[in-house]
């Protein structure tokens, strides 16, 4: 697989509201091609609000930015071509029944289907399972996720994996569609040190790679750039990723399926930047309500 031309990620002034406040504002950054952005801050202080906005999944209020040279609002479709999402909590789940084959299977012929070239559809059946044989591969690699080395190897269903694990997989299923930027929400929740650790070296060998990577951390570790959603007026709302499950759940979903259809609505619905609990939560609410 070859790499990425990793996206550029230029933000300023930039926010989200939802109908009862803030979500975040006045978030300034401008990294390049290739970089590894950490956006730190407490649970509920918009981090994932911020996520959605800048891969093209939640429409700013204020300020302006651009991704890979396309200006958001007005490219927030063209932006979602070019990212992807990895681990984000009620958006691009893991479904604990399937197992780590059946994920990749999945993620690998919505890829093929919808973002292939007719050429490629023309192709020979032979040639097109060997090409996505190798999309996989490469993006296990990329990863760091062995399915020799789980349980059942590739039968090993989601609800058997570590955290890690399920972490790698992730980001392995993300980088199938070989994004110019990645992100990635909870990147370090519930890790030991030492796997955190772990996931930090993997998010740096992506970005290395040449995939831009914007991660959401508790605490960011050797980024380029450190994003810091304020603290001052965040309240702690556990709630606010769930709030958004049905919503950008489908928007994704008809993201990967090539459809224009909830993700649009949701995206188009939504707010912009200084954090508050409650803003979060309507503006992930309001995202989603299509």
């Amino acid at each position: 697989m070859d790499s990425p031309s990793g996206a550029a990620v230029f933000a300023e002034g930039f926010g989200v509201k939802g109908p009862r406040g803030w979500a975040f504002r006045s978030v300034d950054v401008d990294a390049a091609p290739g970089s590894l952005i950490g956006v730190e801050g407490p649970s509920g202080s918009g981090r994932t609000c911020l996520l959605l906005a800048l891969t093209g999944r939640m429409r700013p209020a204020a300020g302006r930015a651009e991704v890979g040279g396309l200006a958001l609002p007005r490219k927030m479709a063209a932006v979602r071509r070019i990212s992807a999402l990895a681990h984000v909590p009620g958006v691009s789940d893991l479904d604990p029944a399937l197992t780590v084959d059946e994920h990749l299977r999945e993620r690998a012929l919505l890829q093929s289907r919808y973002d292939g070239s007719l050429r490629d559809l023309l192709r020979p059946r032979a040639e097109r399972t060997g090409a996505l044989r190798q999309r996989i591969d490469a993006a296990l690699e990329a990863a760091g996720l062995d399915r020799g080395g789980l349980a059942k190897e590739g039968r090993t269903s989601v609800r058997d994996l570590e955290r890690l694990e399920a972490l790698r997989l992730s980001i392995a299923l993300a980088l199938i569609g070989r994004p110019r930027l990645l992100a990635v929400d909870d990147s370090d929740l519930k890790l030991s040190d030492a796997d955190r650790a772990t996931a930090w070296d993997l998010l740096r060998s992506v970005a290395d790679a040449g995939t831009t990577v914007l991660a959401v951390c508790g605490r960011a570790q050797e980024c380029t750039s450190v994003i810091r959603t304020d603290t001052e007026t965040a309240r702690d709302t556990e709630a606010a990723p769930d709030t958004d499950a049905k919503t950008a759940q489908g928007a994704e979903a008809s993201h990967n399926a090539g459809t224009k259809t909830a993700q649009d609505a949701g995206t188009d619905g939504a707010p912009s930047a200084e954090t508050d609990g409650e803003g979060t939560t309507d503006a992930l609410a309001e995202a989603g309500r299509a």
